[in-house]
């Protein structure tokens, strides 16, 4: 289980997260929405400490992350993996190398850059993407892989990591409807069948209620929402988004899913 004290980050005279108070349940699927700049990426880089806390705390299975240094902070972001918008994987390195990278957090970083990976973790690794259909393309290139392809291997180095926490900051943003389909099915399945808990931010409402069993609303850096998708309503979306959710749909462009 993963606990949020009053969790804040100011940036100077900006409060980017205000407050935050949440219990998020080990196994759940969350999607966090809201307008740009409403503190949905703060929230999730604050949970791995990529960005520090201002106030507050963070708990998990007990354990107060936010006091974490050294090994123990390690130990957290291998148990806390983030997937992020822009795939960040290491272009000119094969796909194979790309998802081993994975395991960076449970070995030495030098061993690891050198490539000296084990045959287990090897055939580990062709089984993670073998799940997600990629397989076949382990020896390519990074950059040769599609967008949605490379969100796909992004999802399978995270996997490496063994984690228990998946934060997927706005992985479809940058897809079509297509490949935002096949990512989002890609981080279900690891919900369901790895039971892992899954939290991702997301512009689309329609993609956040097909997938996410809690919708978390966030608006100027608080949660003015948390419930099920049935109980996003259309006058719940106006108060997120400033508009109706017909203007809202047309505003944002937002594409529909693919079936």
């Amino acid at each position: 289980m993963l606990e949020l004290q009053g969790l804040t980050r100011r940036f100077g005279a900006r409060t980017a997260v205000d407050g935050v108070s949440l219990v998020v349940p080990a196994g759940q699927m969350v999607g966090v929405i809201g307008r740009s700049g409403a503190g949905k990426s703060t929230l999730l880089r604050m949970l791995n400490r990529l960005t520090e806390p201002s106030e507050g705390r963070i708990l998990a299975a007990g354990r107060d992350v936010t006091t974490m240094r050294g090994h123990a902070l390690r130990g957290w972001r291998a148990e806390c993996a983030m997937i992020f918008q822009q795939f960040n994987l290491v272009q000119r390195l094969d796909v194979l190398t790309n998802v081993l990278i994975g395991r960076l957090y449970h070995r030495g970083t030098v061993s690891s850059l050198l490539k000296r990976f084990s045959a287990e973790e090897r055939a580990e690794a062709l089984t993670t993407l073998d799940r997600f259909d990629l397989a076949e393309a382990a020896l390519q290139r990074a950059d040769t892989l599609s967008g949605g392809q490379q969100q796909r291997v992004a999802i399978a180095r995270a996997l490496m990591q063994r984690p228990r926490l998946i934060l997927a900051d706005e992985p479809v943003a940058s897809l079509d409807p297509r490949n935002a389909t096949v990512v989002m099915d890609a981080l279900a399945r690891v919900n369901r069948e790895d039971g892992l808990t899954v939290m991702v931010n997301l512009h689309h409402l329609d993609i956040a209620r097909r997938y996410c069993g809690r919708i978390i609303g966030m608006s100027q850096g608080r949660v003015v929402f948390d419930g099920t998708p049935a109980e996003l309503t259309s006058d719940r979306v106006r108060t997120l988004y400033g508009v109706a959710e017909e203007e809202f749909h047309e505003s944002a462009d937002e594409p529909a899913l693919v079936a």
